[in-house]
């Protein structure tokens, strides 16, 4: 079995773990555990939705594949110890390391992003450059040589993890994945970058993130 450790943390994204977590625990080579660092329920950042923690990060100090999500809890984060440390042992032994969202700033807090082109939420491209990193608006960014992917905001951790099945397994695990969750956008408007959302949708979507932070 290939373990995966799902990060969780208050205030997550919950897309931002539960789409990758959709998408490995199709394939029954894939064991997917959310972890955290203690064993009680942990609240996404508007509060409505808890998950639980399954696994402390000291119990489980070696998956094969870390995925951290991202939030706007991320950025009590980066300067926190104990996670930044599991980020980096989990990192040393780890087949791939991986982010959505905001997650990319642990990652680069904790310092395995430097100089390397690396994506994350648009609107937290200017911090990522921060912690040394090369930001882009890709939507998934893979340095495989350094066993390392990150993916833009919120929904492209689907895409994230198909890759990551087709990394593991095979493409046609991939495939097989997308079909199951029946991943296949086509959605009503065309406002999904700030490159193609008017001014007047980047304002409101301002206006809902100021109401939540």
């Amino acid at each position: 079995m290939t373990s995966v450790a799902v990060a969780l943390f208050p205030r997550f994204t919950a897309l931002d773990a539960i789409g990758p977590y959709e998408v490995l625990q199709r394939v029954p080579s894939i064991d997917v555990t959310f972890v955290g660092a203690t064993r009680t329920p942990v609240r996404s950042e508007n509060g409505f939705l808890g998950i639980e923690v399954d696994a402390t990060f000291d119990e489980m100090p070696d998956p094969d594949v870390l995925v951290f999500p991202g939030g706007i809890g991320t950025r009590d984060l980066l300067t926190d110890g104990p996670t930044l440390d599991w980020v980096r042992g989990a990192h040393a032994t780890s087949r791939f390391t991986t982010s959505v969202c905001t997650g990319s700033l642990v990652l680069g807090a904790a310092g395995l992003l430097d100089g390397l082109t690396a994506t994350s939420h648009w609107a937290a491209l200017d911090l990522l450059a921060s912690f040394g990193a090369q930001p882009t608006d890709q939507r998934v960014v893979e340095h495989l040589d350094r066993r390392i992917l990150t993916a833009a905001g919120v929904s492209s951790g689907i895409d994230m993890a198909l890759r990551l099945v087709e990394l593991l397994v095979d493409r046609t695990a991939a495939e097989a994945a997308q079909l199951w969750i029946e991943y296949d956008p086509q959605p009503p408007f065309d406002a999904g970058s700030p490159r193609r959302a008017s001014d007047e949708v980047k304002a409101r979507a301002a206006e809902y993130a100021a109401a939540r932070a």
